[in-house]
Formats: C-alpha cells, sequence, structure tokens
C-alpha cells in the first residue's frame, strides 16, 4: 500500500515525465497583498492564470503546502476538515487542455495510485459537453457515473470580471454505509460523506465581461488540485483522514503525550484531533516566518496554537506538550520539505513559548469562564455577556473563539454583537493594515502603468546618475510631484533599507528627490521642485543623481546587518533568524529570534566578531545566481521572504552568504567600525539590536569620551590610568554612608520635633489630639512624627499635613480609638478641601491634594469631623 510520501513523490514524477517542470512549494506567506495566507495550490502561480506576468515555463507540477481557517470548527469534528493541507498541482499556461488535463488524472489515479474504476464518479458543468465526451469516450467513464452540476460546484473565476471557465472534479464512492442506497448518486441529498471528492480540474477558457458576456481567452489555462491527505485516505482505504499514515502518527504521539487512548470516546478523540491538525499548521506556519500576535497572520498562528493548548487541557494534561509534537511532524514530514529538519529547533522554542505564555492565564480564563456560565445559568439566563467575553480577551488574553466554544459545549450562547462592539478598536487596527496592502495590490493605474511600460530599469547597483526619461509626473501641489522614469538609480525603499535621496537637473529644472517607493517594480519618485515644476512632462530626459554619502552610509549598515547575523548564529546559536531590519543612514537595527536577553558578555562577543571581519577587509563578491545555484552555494534565505527564479547573492567569502536586493560594500572595511547602541526584546522570542558603523560610530565613540572627559574632570580623577572607576566607586561608598547619616538624622530631628510638638496636644473629650500644618516636609518625616507620638502619648489621634506645593496628609489612630475614628475615613475627608483623595488602614493613612495653600484649611475640616466623632 502507498504511503503520502510515496503518493507525493509518485505525482511529481508523473507529470514530470509528462514534461512538467517540479516547483518546490511556495511559502504559506503568499506573494499576494489580497491573500493572508496560501489557500489553495494555484496561488503562487496566480499572476500567470491572470496575464499580469509571462510564465517561466508552460508546464509545472508542484505540491503546495495550505492553510484554510475559515471552516476551523469543523476541524476534528469532521473525516476531512484541516487547517493545514498538502494540494498536488499540475498547471498548463496556454499549452495543454481539457483532453490531456483529464486523460492523465485518469491515468494517474487508476493505473498509478490504482483505485477502482467502477467506484469513481465525475462531475463536470452543467453544459461541458467536451469534457463529459472525454471522460466517456477517452478514459471510458460509464455516462451513468458523469454528473453535471451548477455555476456553485463545477465552475471557477477570478472575481466578478475577467478568467473563468467550468470545472470538472473526480469522486470516489465509498458505498451506501455512508449514505443514500444502492441507487444513490453523486450529488444526490445526504451523500455528502460518500462521494469524496479527491481531484478537481479547472479549465480557464473565458473572460467574463462587464455585461457578464463570456469571450473566449486567448490562451487557455489548466488549474488542476488534488488534496493529498483525502488522496491517502481513498488509497489507504481510510474513510477518515486522521487515520492515513500523513496524519495518525501524530495523533498517537500526541494520545501518548496525554496520556489518552484514540477511539476511547468521542469527546477525547475530537480534542486528538484538533490537535493533529494544528501541530501540523503551526510548525510550517513558524517554519515559514510568522510569529504569534494579535494582529493578521500572527493572529492566526496564535488562535490555533492557543486552542491547541486548550484541549490539550481537555484531555488532562498540564505539561508542555505541543512542542515536542513538533518532533513527529517533521518525522513525517521533512522529507519533502527538509526546511523543518533546518528549521526545528527555532520552531520548537517558538511554540514553547507561545505555549508557556498561554498556560499561565489559560487556567485562570477557563476557571472565570465557568463561575460566569454558572452564574448565567444559575440567573436563568442562557447567555454571557459581551463584557465578560471582552474582560476575558482583553484582560487575561484568553481568545474569544475559546470562550465561545466554551460555552457552546454547555448550552450558553455568547452576545457576539456586543464582543465585536467592545473589540472595534483592535480588530479595525488590523482591518486598515490589511486594506492599504490590499488597496495597493489592487491599484489599477499601476497594473495599466506596467502593461503599457513595464517595469523601471534601475541601474543603482553599478552608477550613481543617469539620464532617464519621465514615462509619468503627476502634481501634488505647493511644489511636490511623483515622476516616474523609465530607469533609475534611486534605491527604492524595501528589505528593510532606506530610499535614496537626490537630485534631479535639467535645463532650468532642478528638483529634490526626498523619496522613492515602488510597486510591482515601478519606482514612484517623490521629488521637491525649487525650479522648473510647471515644465515636467512625459518625455523630457532629466539627469538623475543620488547622495552618494548618504548610499554610502546606507551600503556599510546593511553589510554590518549581514555580518551581525551570522554573529549572532556564532553566539546565541543556528536558532537565530532574523525577524526585521532597518537600514538607514544613520544606524541599523536588526530583530532577531531568540528566547531571553543577551548579556553584556554575549554583546562584546558579538561585536568582536563582526569588528574582525571588518578588518579583514574582505572583498564582497555580488553575484545573480539561479535559485538552485544559491541553494547549493548554501545562501541563507530569510524567513517569508519572497525570490524568483534569479536571485541576487551577497557574499562575504569565508563568514556570510544571504540572498539580498539592498546595496553593499565592495570590501568590509568601508564599514569602519561597528559598534552596538542597545539590546532590548521588542516581542515574546524576539530581540532587537541597534547599532552604528563608519562615521557614526566615529561620532558615538566621541561622544563617549568627551563625557569620560567631562566626568573624570567633575570626579578630579585621571582616567587614562583607570582611576575614573576607582574613584567614582568611592564617590558611591561615601554617598551611600552619607545617606544613611541623613536618614539617621532625619529622625532624631522628627523625635525632637515630636516632643517639641507634644506641648501643643489638644484634649477633645477626653481624647490627645495632636494637629500641625508644615511647609516642605516630606511626606516620609510626617509618617515618622505620627509613630513617635503615638509611642509617646499612647492613647491618641494625629492629624499632619504640609504644603509642598501641593498637599500631603497623614493621620494616625491608636488602637484603642479606632472603633470612634478611623484614619482611612478621616484623612479622606480632609483631602477633598485640597482637591485630593486617598485612604488607608483604620490605624495610619495618608493622602494627597492638588493646592498646598490649602492644608491649614484642611486640617481644621478635620479637627471639627473629629469633635463630632468624639
Amino acid at each position: 500500500m502507498l504511503s503520502g510520501n510515496d503518493i507525493r513523490q509518485k505525482f511529481i514524477e508523473f507529470f514530470k515525465e509528462k514534461e512538467h517542470k517540479h516547483y518546490e512549494s511556495a511559502s504559506l506567506i503568499p506573494d499576494d497583498p489580497t491573500l493572508l495566507l496560501t489557500v489553495a495550490g494555484m496561488v503562487p502561480f496566480k499572476p500567470f492564470f491572470l496575464g499580469q506576468k509571462e510564465a517561466p515555463t508552460p508546464r509545472v507540477t508542484t505540491h503546495q503546502k495550505c492553510i484554510r481557517t475559515n471552516d476551523l470548527e469543523n476541524v476534528g469534528r469532521t473525516a476531512r476538515h484541516h487547517t493545514f493541507f498538502e494540494m498536488l498541482g499540475n498547471f498548463s499556461f496556454g499549452d495543454y487542455f481539457k483532453e490531456e488535463s483529464i486523460a492523465w488524472s485518469w491515468e494517474f489515479v487508476t493505473d498509478v495510485l490504482g483505485l477502482d474504476k467502477d467506484k469513481m464518479w465525475i462531475s463536470v458543468f452543467t453544459t461541458d459537453d467536451e469534457a463529459e465526451r472525454i471522460w466517456n469516450e477517452k478514459c471510458g467513464v460509464p455516462m451513468e457515473r458523469i454528473v453535471r452540476l451548477g455555476e456553485e460546484d463545477n465552475w471557477w473565476s477570478a472575481g466578478p470580471v475577467g478568467s473563468c471557465g467550468p470545472c470538472s472534479e473526480i469522486h470516489v464512492d465509498l458505498g451506501p454505509e455512508y449514505g443514500g442506497d444502492e441507487n444513490s448518486k453523486l450529488g444526490d441529498p445526504g451523500t455528502d460523506d460518500r462521494f469524496i471528492e479527491i481531484w478537481n480540474l479547472v479549465f480557464t477558457e473565458w473572460n467574463r465581461m462587464e455585461d457578464g458576456s463570456l469571450e473566449p481567452l486567448p490562451k487557455k489555462n489548466i488549474d488542476t488540485g488534488a488534496g493529498l491527505e483525502r488522496v491517502a485516505a481513498m488509497v489507504q482505504k481510510k474513510a477518515n483522514n486522521f487515520e492515513t499514515d500523513l496524519l495518525f502518527p501524530i495523533l498517537e504521539e500526541a494520545g501518548r503525550l496525554t496520556d489518552t487512548k484514540y477511539r476511547a470516546s468521542e469527546k477525547s478523540d475530537f480534542s486528538l484531533k484538533v490537535i493533529t491538525d494544528h501541530i501540523r499548521a503551526i510548525t510550517f506556519l513558524i517554519n515559514d516566518g510568522v510569529l504569534p500576535s494579535n494582529e493578521g497572520r500572527g493572529y492566526v498562528l496564535r488562535r490555533i496554537i492557543r486552542r491547541a493548548v486548550r484541549h490539550g487541557r481537555l484531555l488532562g494534561t498540564k505539561e508542555n506538550f505541543l512542542n515536542v509534537l513538533v518532533d513527529k511532524v517533521v518525522e513525517i514530514m521533512g522529507g519533502a520539505y527538509p526546511e523543518i529538519r533546518t528549521n526545528k529547533e527555532h520552531i520548537q522554542k517558538m511554540v514553547r513559548i507561545e505555549e508557556e505564555k498561554f498556560s499561565h492565564t489559560l487556567d485562570q480564563g477557563m476557571n472565570i469562564v465557568n463561575e460566569e456560565i454558572e452564574k448565567a445559568i444559575e440567573a436563568g439566563e442562557k447567555k454571557l455577556s459581551g463584557e465578560v467575553t471582552f474582560k476575558l480577551y482583553d484582560t487575561y488574553g484568553f481568545p474569544y473563539e475559546l470562550t465561545e466554544e466554551i460555552c457552546e459545549e454547555k448550552g450558553v450562547e455568547v452576545t457576539h454583537a456586543e464582543f465585536l462592539e467592545k473589540m472595534e478598536e483592535q480588530k479595525e487596527r488590523a482591518r486598515s493594515a490589511r486594506e492599504v496592502v490590499k488597496e495597493k495590490g489592487q491599484d489599477t493605474f499601476i497594473e495599466e502603468f506596467f502593461d503599457k511600460h513595464g517595469k523601471t530599469q534601475f541601474t543603482g547597483y553599478t552608477e550613481h546618475s543617469t539620464k532617464a526619461k519621465i514615462l509619468h509626473v503627476k502634481d501634488n501641489n505647493e511644489g511636490n510631484y511623483t515622476i516616474i522614469f523609465d530607469k533609475t538609480p534611486f534605491y527604492a525603499e524595501s528589505g528593510g533599507q532606506a530610499a535614496d535621496t537626490g537630485k534631479i537637473v535639467g535645463e532650468d529644472i532642478f528638483g529634490t528627490v526626498l523619496d522613492v517607493q515602488k510597486q510591482k517594480d515601478i519606482y514612484m519618485h517623490t521629488v521637491k521642485m525649487a525650479e522648473g515644476g510647471h515644465k515636467l512632462v512625459a518625455g523630457m530626459e532629466l539627469e538623475l543623481s543620488i547622495n552618494k554619502y548618504r548610499r554610502a552610509e546606507i551600503k556599510r549598515n546593511h553589510t554590518a546587518t549581514h555580518l551581525l547575523h551570522k554573529a549572532l548564529k556564532e553566539v546565541l546559536g543556528d536558532h537565530v533568524q532574523q525577524a526585521g531590519s532597518l537600514v538607514s543612514q544613520d544606524r541599523l537595527r536588526f530583530d532577531f529570534t531568540h528566547y531571553e536577553g543577551v548579556n553584556r558578555e554575549q554583546l562584546k562577543e558579538i561585536e568582536k566578531i563582526v569588528n574582525e571581519e571588518v578588518f579583514k577587509n574582505t572583498a564582497v563578491d555580488v553575484a545573480e545566481l539561479t535559485m538552485e545555484e544559491a541553494k547549493e552555494k548554501g545562501a541563507t534565505m530569510l524567513f517569508g521572504d519572497k525570490y524568483g527564479d534569479k536571485v541576487r547573492v551577497v557574499d562575504v567569502p569565508g563568514f556570510s552568504m544571504e540572498l539580498c536586493g539592498g546595496t553593499h560594500v565592495e570590501r568590509t572595511g568601508e564599514i569602519g567600525l561597528f559598534n552596538i547602541l542597545t539590546e532590548t526584546g521588542i516581542a515574546a522570542g524576539v530581540r532587537r539590536i541597534e547599532a552604528t558603523t563608519g562615521f557614526t560610530s566615529y561620532k558615538v565613540v566621541n561622544q563617549m569620551e568627551e563625557g569620560i572627559i567631562e566626568l573624570s574632570k567633575v570626579l578630579k580623577a585621571d582616567a587614562s590610568h583607570g582611576q575614573l572607576i576607582t574613584k567614582a566607586t568611592k564617590v558611591m561608598e561615601e554617598l551611600k554612608g552619607a545617606q544613611k547619616e541623613i536618614e539617621a538624622l532625619k529622625a532624631k530631628l522628627a523625635g525632637f520635633e515630636a516632643n517639641s510638638l507634644f506641648e501643643n496636644v489638644e484634649d477633645v473629650n477626653g481624647v490627645k489630639v495632636l494637629m500641625k500644618a508644615f511647609k516642605g516636609k516630606e511626606a516620609g518625616s510626617l509618617r515618622d512624627i505620627v509613630d513617635k507620638a503615638k509611642d509617646k502619648l499612647q492613647s491618641c489621634v494625629v492629624i499632619l499635613g504640609t504644603d509642598n506645593e501641593k498637599a500631603v496628609f497623614a493621620v494616625g489612630v491608636t488602637k484603642d480609638l479606632i472603633g470612634k475614628v478611623k484614619a482611612g475615613d478621616l484623612v479622606r475627608e480632609i483631602a477633598t478641601i485640597a482637591g485630593g483623595k486617598g485612604g488607608g488602614r483604620p490605624d495610619f493613612a495618608q493622602a494627597g491634594g492638588k493646592d498646598g495653600s490649602k492644608v491649614e484649611e484642611a486640617l481644621a475640616h478635620g479637627m471639627g469631623l473629629l469633635k463630632e466623632a468624639l
């Protein structure tokens, strides 16, 4: 019997024999601003299907990792719902069409996989006579097992207008025990679990116009997708995907780690399946560079990690187990996706951090949910308020979806509308970020411009100035223009590197380039015109020159990030991965995955390693290679980055080699001096280093020297002979001694003051009362006086206040009198007179007020209240 890995390999080999080029699976982070995640096998090839780009080869085959979370609540409840799944696909871009596609799919499922032809059913679009004929005449499928279905089931379209076409699907009949009877056919009600779709063939042949009419496309395309998990279930004769060899070993390991047997109960099986599915998604999302967060892809990851942890708790385990389960995923899938083997330690550490973080709050959240549910039931209600669900999310980090799930299990409704209302600010922030990206991706002007002119020719790798022709100019008012040229030496902001600045010059024309951005390789220059702006027209030729000094500084910082990345791996470990960067003129910022703060000794070692490479003055090699050549050379590829067939490799021989489109120094010695400024944490498992190079480092070191010289003058010590530290240490010790003496003297002074105040003790209905207003007295001194007075008088009430611009009050009551008057209540009333508030214990309390001038009035008010109480 074929394993899941066998099926995947045989699929690729089969289509390679049919002259298809095998493309490795693309990242789960799609190169498509309209999509959050890669949801189907065709996503990486969408630009080819839509005619936005020319396909590099006419025939392609892939096994593509995919993520879908639109049906999350059904994962684990059904036999075939998954968040992570693999899509086997073969694609034709204007090459072969229906006959080959249908014939090859039939050949593969029957001859290669050996599935029973008599159990196969085919669906075709209602009007697709051609597909029906091919299935019947070329493949031998009986007409009674070919079913025509409508647009909902058997039609694909890119959108309301644009490319579209009919689909045809291959289904396997599991038999009457899964629904219907001997006479049932595909599409009959109640047979969804019986007829299992394993392969979808899309025939993209039409262009839908604005009026709804269809026109033939100049090139017809084929897009097919076969779910590997479903195909494996059919080949291995399993009615449930979770029982295939792709998933069952993970499920068994989850059972071992949680001490749960499969098929012990429907409830525990559900939890085991959720964990099994989710750990695959978690492993591959982190592998592709997604980090847990509260927005976008990071939220998807955080949500499924927390859902999996919660189901572990339902199975009775409080141990962190998800990170251990990663091993089993790597064992099963590491052959097809070797990068998860390489990154296993990183993946496990990220999972463990998030797992531990959530475990700390999970129990508390679960208890609160259950308590609130019990309260609702006791009150005769069947709802949990949005206020509670939001508090759980906002205060305890407890996902709304888990609250909803728990309530569903208990038969209690949740008021989702209320929760959403309270969440609107957070939701709107994430939504707005996605919409901005989406709008950029759907910029019709850029699409039309690209179709007409193609991409901007970037000449900045080899030259600092060039003559270029204006292709488009837009007046943004007040002398500010957006200009697109046919070519440019200006680097557009990308990959963390800041854009170049500079100037454009022509006859009676002068402008300063302030910024450069790009979309779809079209460079848009923001220019402030000093003169000649009104003359700017398409077709005009101008001289474009970058600021060479700024470029040189940026190059130093960019190459330094590559050296820093490698040094971090050497000192901290191979789990370190770049998580973001900023390369500007005056500094560099480098974000990286690590799980604790980097100590001073480690930072010194990292700094030393980078500077050693700088001082070697190694020549930096930059070459354009194919992706295969770059992989063979061992070039580092950054998580989540997108690369084409041709890539730019920046190599510091013997030390660092990375794929990078940025600008770099020719020799490492140009970096000058690398100096780490700060190291901080910015998120769970993510640290940040800020550093300088070149002349900026000189200025930083110079400032440090000036500071040391000034400090030496103040301390009257010679820094050059190491006396500064000795003298500073001695001064600090003397200061500590002096502070102790001052505190002792203050205590004595408070005692003297208290003794002198005893002459002013007033008798109020047999109770000794000491009241006094001060000017500029510290709050601590007031407390000392209260304590002294209580010790001396034994039974008394002490009311003190001081004007320190703002008011400060202290009230003390000996324990024998707190039945009559409480310090906390009295000081609260006193403070209101000075525009403040406060409180405390019955025997001692403090308060503050905004208006120090009201202290005496406030104390008088307090005395009046005290007399009433006594």
